[in-house]
């Protein structure tokens, strides 16, 4: 029986795992609405995350609604449905690239440099230090990001929407030959509320799992330099294949009808 044994063990630590896990989510939410906050962090972490991740959520989400663009009318033309391209253009951003995209983006800028800023706290014992001087470390470190990270995710993906789907506009009208006209009117002409709510709902719980993670991952990393580079690593690795199995999970709740 001992071929079995590291297949127990595997299964072993990683409950353990998601046990330390959980436990570490359900205190960073207990201290999100429980007083005090530290506006003054918190207004820090909405620039950091929010106004330094335009510019790469920005690029991405135009690059991407123009080659959508490009692709969609490749594609379509072999049957003659050049008239679809707007509407699969801003259904394909509002409910899935547009989100997706902003998050696994965002996870690469941002949840490592969380995890790479509290693992180094961690390292040179500041944290330890925070609690010396009375200071709750989830309080200061913790609560701000996932504040910040929830808030600000919506608002970036609904600009990457916009910048999308004007990608693809530009695409359509100045290289394609469509009539801008008919093509704003076709692009609205088939979307929807929840189509962009959906989207706005996937972007806050994706700005959750990235701070989580990176913050989980920093907040408990050891070892030294190595260790803290381990702990980005897994933050962002993390985060990333959460965002994909949450983004399948919501969108069979929205549009599982």
């Amino acid at each position: 029986m001992n071929f079995l044994a590291p297949i127990g063990r595997t299964f072993i630590r990683f409950l353990s795992a998601t046990g330390r896990l959980s436990w570490f989510t359900c205190r960073g939410l207990s201290h999100c609405v429980r007083p005090p906050f530290y506006w003054r962090q918190i207004g820090r972490q909405i620039i950091d995350i929010g106004y330094y991740s335009l510019p790469v959520v920005g690029l991405t989400a135009l690059f991407t609604g123009m080659v959508l663009a490009l692709q969609t009318y490749s594609g379509f033309s072999r049957f003659d449905a050049n008239s679809a391209i707007p509407t699969v253009v801003i259904l394909s951003i509002t409910r899935e690239l547009g989100p997706v995209l902003t998050g696994l983006m965002v996870a690469g800028r941002i949840g490592a440099a969380i995890a790479a800023e509290l693992g180094t706290m961690r390292v040179t014992e500041q944290i330890d230090a925070l609690t010396t001087l009375s200071t709750n470390p989830f309080k200061y470190l913790i609560v701000p990001r996932l504040l910040a990270g929830t808030l600000l995710l919506p608002v970036l993906v609904l600009l990457a929407d916009i910048i999308g789907v004007f990608g693809g506009f530009l695409v359509s009208v100045y290289r394609l030959d469509f009539n801008a006209a008919h093509y704003i009117s076709e692009s609205w002409k088939y979307l929807e509320f929840r189509d962009v709510t959906s989207g706005l709902w996937k972007a806050a719980a994706f700005g959750f799992i990235i701070v989580l993670m990176g913050s989980y991952n920093g907040f408990n990393s050891k070892g030294g330099a190595q260790g803290v580079g381990a702990a980005t690593t897994n933050a962002v690795v993390s985060a990333s294949i959460l965002i994909l199995i949450s983004n399948y999970l919501l969108t069979g709740i929205f549009f599982a009808g």
